[in-house]
């Protein structure tokens, strides 16, 4: 009993830890959500914490509430903004799988800082009338989610999809000299470039990129102010403009109150696109981790037209071996990615008239999706794509056996004449230039010009 005191809420007792910061209804949150052992990311509670800080600068400038207890709680959120509580299992330990509605996270985080906000005030700090004051879990919880999403990708994502992108366009002008044999449908197919294969990569990301800067800009759009169903109540009139023009002021980034918060409180479509955008990327990474690895196969027996560098062993009983293990580890993250995308769509689903019932599970794997993503581009940039090497030797010897070289001939000697060609190169393992010189007419000197590699990654005639 010594290492419990006693907790009241509007349904009554309730023993809670005596070191613990937070209070009854996070004790109720535990006590009732033992589901997984997964809780909510830190980007989302420091997300709310800096809603509850905004809040109380926000209620401090429209005389809602006492400068001192305003000034205490903006003092206590700002420590956990900068990750003095970010053991989550001790302060914020709330199952993701909690009420739909984040309420569980909301009181746990209005709680914590309460109690922060009571010693640097040396008075009682009010979680619900003081540190929730202009709020609801209704609308906190979505502006949280749009908060957290907008700053992981502002801050991070975009950044890591920069600099995966610049080493692609660094690698692809660092190997354009080098000409390698085309394929489609896994098989052989017209000669092209690495550069140009590196550079179909960077056209991806590009494309990721424009998606992700469209969402970016619909979750600059809050639902705070909406409080419980999107009618404000309880609310100043002026809350929400000087909530947005101070979080604005906060994090450089355009926050503006939405025009209808009843659609991002009652919805997660904004949460849904995003996570498409972030699927598509995923599947652009999955792309090039398998084009890296198929290219790095073998390497005797394989394409082994690059090697990746080794950073471990492969195998614990076959000495020798090495695996390409970071391309396979971003195919896993893109697994994932794709598959939250799945849950966060289901959750999207679960808008019941004024609100949407699964908000933790889509904050959870939304800023999930954007740390995979963002570490994994990082990693596939630098341990992988940088400093791989060129097997000119294989390539060209690949190139040179290639039959479908042939397809160059087609306007001098006709489709079939060439596909008789290709079919006796491929029989008899023969250059596609030595066949074509003894079943045709033209020249060594002629075939040489139309067969050249270099020409034909250059297209036209």
């Amino acid at each position: 009993m010594n290492d419990f005191r006693v907790e009241k809420d509007s349904m009554g007792e309730v023993r809670v830890n005596k070191t613990a910061l937070y209070g009854a209804q996070t004790q109720r949150a535990i006590d009732n959500f033992q589901i997984s052992d997964l809780m909510m990311p830190r980007a989302f509670i420091r997300s709310m914490a800096l809603i509850k800080q905004i809040s109380a600068q926000t209620n401090l400038t429209l005389k809602l509430i006492e400068p001192h207890i305003a000034k205490a709680i903006v003092e206590a959120s700002q420590m956990i903004i900068d990750g003095q509580y970010d053991a989550s299992d001790t302060h914020f330990p709330v199952d993701v799988f909690q009420t739909g509605s984040g309420t569980s996270s909301n009181m746990n985080v209005n709680e914590v800082i309460a109690a922060l906000a009571s010693q640097q005030a040396h008075c009682p700090v009010d979680p619900n009338d003081h540190v929730n004051m202009s709020q609801s879990s209704n609308d906190v919880v979505p502006t949280a989610i749009h908060i957290s999403a907008a700053l992981a990708i502002n801050n991070d994502l975009l950044p890591a999809l920069a600099h995966l992108d610049s080493c692609i366009i660094n690698k692809a002008q660092s190997v354009k000299e080098h000409i390698k044999t085309g394929r489609t449908h896994l098989m052989d197919a017209m000669p092209v470039s690495l550069n140009q294969s590196l550079l179909s990569w960077s056209g991806q990301l590009q494309h990721g990129k424009r998606g992700l800067a469209s969402g970016l800009i619909e979750l600059l759009q809050l639902a705070q102010g909406g409080t419980a169903v999107g009618t404000g109540v309880n609310a100043h009139v002026d809350f929400a403009p000087l909530f947005c023009q101070l979080l604005t002021k906060k994090t450089s980034l355009d926050f503006m109150p939405s025009a209808n918060k009843f659609a991002l409180m009652a919805s997660q479509d904004v949460a849904v696109t995003v996570s498409g955008h972030l699927k598509t990327l995923a599947v652009a990474l999955l792309k090039i981790a398998n084009d890296l690895r198929w290219m790095n196969s073998g390497p005797l027996s394989g394409l082994g037209e690059i090697s990746l560098t080794a950073v471990q062993p492969g195998s614990s009983i076959m000495p020798g071996k090495v695996n390409p293990v970071i391309p396979e580890s971003v195919a896993m993250v893109a697994a994932q990615v794709i598959g939250n995308d799945t849950s966060i769509t289901i959750g999207g689903q679960s808008g019941n008239f004024e609100l949407n019932v699964m908000l933790p599970m889509i904050a959870y794997n939304l800023l999930q999706s954007i740390g995979l993503l963002s570490n994994g581009m990082r990693s596939l940039a630098d341990k992988a794509i940088a400093d791989f090497t060129v097997n000119s030797g294989r390539l060209n010897e690949q190139l040179a056996k290639n039959p479908i070289l042939v397809t160059a001939l087609n306007p001098i000697i006709g489709y079939q004449k060439a596909a008789n060609i290709a079919k006796k190169a491929y029989a008899e393992k023969r250059p596609i230039i030595d066949v074509a010189e003894e079943e045709t007419s033209l020249s060594r000197t002629e075939l040489e010009k139309l067969l050249d590699p270099a020409k034909l990654i250059r297209g036209g005639l």
